[in-house]
């Protein structure tokens, strides 16, 4: 995953950044190019004067670490895995019906909150429409060892037929996303490894050498979604079950981490001033402080992802001045780093170090 500056300033309020940072590689300088047009917009570290413009780690580490967090939390109870069979809403409560290694737990509380991905069935059930489209493109993910050091460098090539991404992560392993058309994308996924390597080594560049494969490669397919609302009485959505965005600048893991620190400092203050924490008057805070935001970037990531990926040639020129813009307009660039790395918008409490 790509961790942005604002992501882990929130992991750093919560106590559990620590323990994943041995395991989590900085990002020391973005590079973002436009084929082969040889302009190439670079973003230092001098641009923010920060130790790190963001930072990679595998999905396992943050998780281990959370789950590190929770197990240590005395008033919290974990039941993981767990399925929701049941759900019903009333005026001051919500009872759910949960099934547990093979035992059904009943629980009622003041709030619920949905964070069970972007077809999530408490958002179906509780009636919330959502809005948006699958895109055209399909992502294939693989880990490389490259022969040479990444210098933890990260990469977004703007190709014609989608964005490929190189992240750098620990150990000299870096991770590719790498967009194609649907149909291409399959075919690149069912490539033997050998052949994999010589059409992902074209892909890549060679600026770090030779490249080895490490794991498997996978697929998943790439949509934009927003839910017409976050809130209801007594239940609230965050992460995928409120939106989904294209990959392209690494934003979708961000923004759910960011809706969550959000939610927790609404409830808090409501909780301080004896407020119902599931009422909706409490929650609308939360609604108004993130769907704008959420859907700020997942308009900026879709335009970016069209505006690059094609061959009409008025956008080519255009697209092209404006890498040269960015490069030499010192608060342009500023302001785009900014909203890359989570900067921009209202700040949570936690995350204000």
């Amino acid at each position: 995953y790509h961790v942005n500056l604002m992501a882990s300033r929130i992991f750093q309020g919560i106590g559990v950044w620590e323990a994943m940072r041995p395991d989590v590689n900085p990002i020391e300088q973005i590079r973002l190019s436009d084929a082969d047009y040889p302009q190439v917009v670079q973003f230092n570290l001098s641009d923010l004067q920060t130790p790190a413009l963001g930072f990679v780690a595998e999905h396992r580490v943050l998780l281990d670490a959370l789950r590190s967090f929770v197990a240590d939390c005395s008033n919290v109870t974990c039941l993981c895995p767990a399925e929701v069979t049941h759900t019903v809403f009333y005026p001051d409560r919500v009872e759910l019906a949960l099934n547990h290694a093979g035992d059904v737990y009943q629980v009622q509380a003041q709030l619920l909150v949905a964070a069970d991905g972007s077809r999530s069935p408490i958002r179906q059930q509780a009636g919330i429409r959502t809005y948006g489209w699958q895109y055209w493109q399909s992502c294939v993910v693989a880990f490389i060892q490259p022969e040479k050091p990444h210098q933890n460098i990260a990469y977004e090539r703007f190709q014609t037929d989608g964005p490929f991404a190189i992240l750098p992560l620990p150990n000299n392993l870096c991770r590719i996303v790498w967009t194609a058309p649907k149909a291409e994308a399959e075919a690149i996924l069912a490539l033997d490894d050998e052949q994999f390597l010589a059409k992902l080594q074209q892909r890549y560049g060679d600026q770090m050498g030779k490249l080895a494969l490490v794991g498997n490669r996978y697929l998943f397919p790439v949509q934009l979604m927003h839910s017409n609302r976050y809130t209801l009485p007594r239940l609230a959505l965050i992460g995928d079950a409120a939106h989904c965005c294209h990959p392209v600048g690494g934003q979708g893991v961000n923004l759910g981490i960011r809706d969550t620190a959000a939610l927790a400092q609404v409830l808090k203050e409501a909780h301080q001033r004896q407020e119902d924490i599931g009422s909706i008057q409490v929650l609308r805070r939360y609604d108004r402080w993130r769907s704008l935001e959420n859907l700020t970037i997942l308009g900026f990531t879709d335009l970016l992802n069209r505006f690059f990926s094609n061959q009409f040639l008025p956008l080519v020129i255009l697209r092209r001045i404006g890498l040269r813009a960015l490069q030499a307009i010192y608060p342009m660039k500023l302001v785009a780093l900014k909203l890359m790395t989570g900067l921009l918008g209202r700040i949570p409490n936690l995350a204000k170090l």
